[in-house]
């Protein structure tokens, strides 16, 4: 730390070195300057061609006169020059800053001389030029009280016909401004050399203009579209109010474009933009480091800088110019507690504070190097004063970059984090719901199976109905979830199209009737045998497709029906769709319909049920498959949902015998012993229950600890399994029972069927899967699989 702070104070000095001139001493004349005495300045030994000489020392001035060149005035006295009037001794006494004042100076030039110039700046606050009697130069007019005086500032380049004696006249009045008189040298030389640095000078100020004018446009664009960091938008705005001081102040640059510009309202932006421009800072630096700063003090110092801006537009500037002393001042004591709240921020080793301090000391070197050219002690380069300002906006550049990136890694992060939760929270809810509808579906089948009463009947059917929809439901928002986690698996195995669709229609027709609709299919003739599809994916598509057209249609008729569009030896391209003559979707809800959780009717009195997921889910899992869902519906006549889908032909091969043959034995499991290892008192019943049925012996252990102590190989010969369980789950059960080398088939029941807990399942050893709730039939087709492999 104290190494690093030793390198930052040395960097500081050189640089400090390197951008301060001091007065005396001119970058562009290695050797001393001659000196006017007595309204007298001899030139006649001075290389002008290769040197810019000031015209300073000691001029006649003739106070309250504003005297034409060749006229003849008695009193005058000799005076320095440049100087402020108050600074200056008339009779005795110092001028007022208010008034109007001519001097005059004998110039003795060299024979041999090229083209020369004079380099005129700005003066307190009209002046008028006379070289020989002409005028060469001019900024607004000077006159003999406030209502005849146009004040205007510029820097001019002037060349003139050059003689062995020069006679200079200067006109200056000021009736606007708390200063009066001139501060900046009048300096002579080669036309061609003073024009081309006053041209630098300009390209420098509009080129550093333009980068901070950009770089502002960037932050805000970036605190817009981002994330709305307060400390983007204040540096941004520091960024626009800064850059006018830039071509405002100094050279006046902005002249050379706006030669019309008038001096009220310039000025009245020189010192809004420096007030503001200070203003922002402090609030950049107190968005910036938040946890670091004074929070009070930086809310007196933005106050004192918003009251200045108020008093700037509404006083004159003879009045708001006599600001800008104390707050000189006052900008030495920003900056510097700016420095420390930096120096807290690296301490404490927040996101870019390096950059910070560094770009802060930078900042306050140009700072104090212009507070010396405002009182005429120093001249700062133009070069490092440039090179300062692309550093300072270099560094806080790189401040924020980092603090963007740190907050979009951090918003990455916890989206990542927030899906992992959701991903969790979804999975864990499956288990929760499918649990208990577990028991429900089971002990509704076990119910059904038990010859019920006519109306029993009526309502276990409208018990399972309810018990199914609810499992859809569930289904369709993991479905969602898995989709969205890009970890959908399409597996494509041998198919007949042809049965999964009558049986997603022979599921509906009942659904149909209640409805008072009728449900056709319609297949073409010469559809193949086999092909190969996701049979999985297929129903849930097409059954999603059929449902909704079933709850929108109220009357005429559902029709599910399959066209072949092009067919070769290798593959088939079918047009499945389903059509209705329901209500019709309108042309401008016809876009939005595929959203989640969107429905053609979304009000709180809307006439439909669901959750809007079916149709979102159809369109994304055709997406995987290459194919799209396509609509084509007129608001009270009817839809036609539809999707196009090559698939690869299969030989045809002998149909694989069921392992619930017709004529299957009344106890199909007798003699068969099964551990269900299940921690749920209601899904053991409904086990045991269809085991007893079976004809099945069966044990029961409430927790994986409990499976492994009372498991004999000797007895069991399948177990099912749960998965989530107290003490020991599935997955650890399932691991040491195998580590042990037991062989016998073990069955998952379990209600998480994302890929990569079956990937986890089978990775450890266990057999098959069976998901809650599950139905009957199919548990017994498993054990019976797995028991004639015994």
């Amino acid at each position: 730390m104290t190494r690093n702070f030793v390198s930052y104070l040395t960097f500081l000095l050189l640089f400090l070195n390197m951008a301060l001139v001091v007065k005396p001493c001119f970058a562009s004349n290695p050797i001393s300057a001659p000196i006017a005495k007595a309204g007298i300045l001899d030139l006649r030994n001075t290389d002008l061609e290769n040197f810019t000489v000031p015209i300073d020392g000691e001029w006649k001035l003739y106070w309250k006169v504003l005297k034409k060149p060749g006229t003849t005035e008695t009193y005058h006295e000799i005076t320095k020059f440049p100087q402020l009037w108050r600074n200056t001794l008339w009779k005795g006494k110092f001028l007022p800053s208010q008034g109007f004042a001519t001097y005059e100076l004998k110039v003795l030039l060299p024979k041999e001389r090229d083209q020369l110039a004079f380099n005129i700046r700005d003066m307190y606050s009209a002046y008028t030029f006379y070289v020989n009697g002409k005028i060469i130069a001019a900024n607004g007019v000077p006159g003999t009280d406030k209502a005849s005086t146009v004040p205007y500032w510029s820097t001019q380049v002037k060349p003139f016909q050059p003689t062995d004696t020069l006679f200079l006249t200067l006109q200056i009045a000021n009736f606007h401004h708390s200063k009066g008189g001139n501060t900046k040298s009048i300096e002579i030389g080669s036309f061609s050399k003073l024009q081309a640095e006053n041209n630098l000078d300009y390209a420098f100020d509009f080129l550093l203009t333009g980068c901070m004018v950009m770089g502002g446009l960037y932050f805000l664009g970036l605190y817009l579209l981002g994330r709305h960091d307060k400390a983007t938008l204040y540096f941004a705005l520091f960024c626009f109010f800064y850059s006018y001081r830039i071509i405002g102040t100094g050279d006046y640059a902005i002249h050379s474009i706006f030669p019309t510009l008038g001096w009220h309202l310039a000025i009245h932006c020189e010192y809004i933009s420096l007030f503001m421009a200070v203003a922002m800072f402090a609030l950049y630096t107190r968005n910036l480091y938040w946890e670091d700063t004074p929070h009070k003090i930086i809310f007196v110092m933005t106050g004192i800088c918003f009251a200045l801006v108020v008093i700037t537009m509404i006083s004159p500037p003879l009045l708001f110019s006599n600001l800008i002393n104390p707050f000189i001042g006052l900008l030495i004591f920003y900056i510097s507690f700016a420095t420390s709240i930096y120096i807290r921020a690296y301490k404490n080793k927040r996101i870019g504070a390096k950059y910070a301090l560094l770009s802060t000391g930078v900042i306050f070197i140009i700072i104090i190097a212009l507070i010396l050219d405002y009182y005429d002690i120093t001249y700062p380069e133009k070069i490092f004063l440039f090179v300062g300002y692309l550093g300072f906006f270099f560094c806080q550049s790189l401040i924020l970059s980092f603090r963007f990136a740190y907050t979009l890694k951090k918003a990455k992060t916890d989206a990542e984090m927030g899906l992992k939760v959701k991903s969790e929270f979804l999975s864990t809810m499956s288990h929760e719901i499918k649990t208990p509808l577990n028991a429900v579906v089971g002990m509704t089948h076990l119910m059904m199976k038990e010859t019920p009463r006519p109306d029993q009947k009526q309502h276990l059917d409208v018990l399972l109905f309810s018990a199914n929809n609810l499992l859809a439901i569930v289904n369709d928002i993991l479905d969602l979830n898995t989709i969205e986690e890009g970890k959908i698996q399409i597996t494509n195995a041998p198919v007949d199209l042809s049965e999964i669709l009558k049986s997603i229609v022979s599921g509906y027709k009942m659904s149909a009737e209640d409805s008072g609709i009728d449900l056709i299919i319609r297949l073409d003739d010469k559809l193949p045998a086999k092909i190969s599809a996701d049979a999985k994916r297929i129903s849930q598509v097409v059954g999603n497709l059929v449902q909704n057209a079933i709850k929108f249609t109220s009357k005429g008729w559902v029709k599910l029906e399959v066209e072949i569009i092009s067919s070769t030896e290798k593959d088939i391209t079918l047009k499945i769709s389903v059509q209705d003559t329901g209500i019709g979707i309108a042309e401008e809800k016809q876009k939005i319909i595929f959203d989640q959780f969107t429905q053609i009717e979304s009000s709180s009195t809307r006439g439909f049920g669901g959750t809007g997921l079916g149709l979102a889910i159809s369109k994304r899992l055709l997406e995987l498959q290459g194919s799209a869902l396509h609509l084509e519906s007129e608001e009270g006549k009817g839809s036609n949902f539809y999707f196009i889908q090559t698939f690869p032909i299969l030989e045809e091969t002998a149909k694989q015998k069921d392992v619930l043959p017709e004529n299957i034995e009344e106890k199909p499991l007798k003699g068969i012993c099964v551990l269900i290892v299940e921690d749920n008192r209601m899904n053991v019943v409904v086990v045991q229950n269809f085991l007893k049925r079976w004809g099945a012996e069966s044990e029961v252990a409430v927790n994986g600890q409990e499976a492994l102590d009372h498991f004999d190989v000797t007895r069991h010969h399948i177990v099912l399994m749960d998965l989530h369980m107290p003490v020991l789950d599935g997955y650890q059960a399932t691991k040491q029972l195998r580590e042990r080398g037991e062989t016998v088939p073990i069955i998952a029941l379990t209600a998480s069927l994302a890929p990569d807990v079956k990937r986890d399942m089978f990775s450890i050893g266990m057999t098959d899967i069976v998901s809650k709730p599950f139905n009957p039939d199919q548990l017994l087709n498993k054990i019976l699989d797995q028991t004639v492999r015994l």
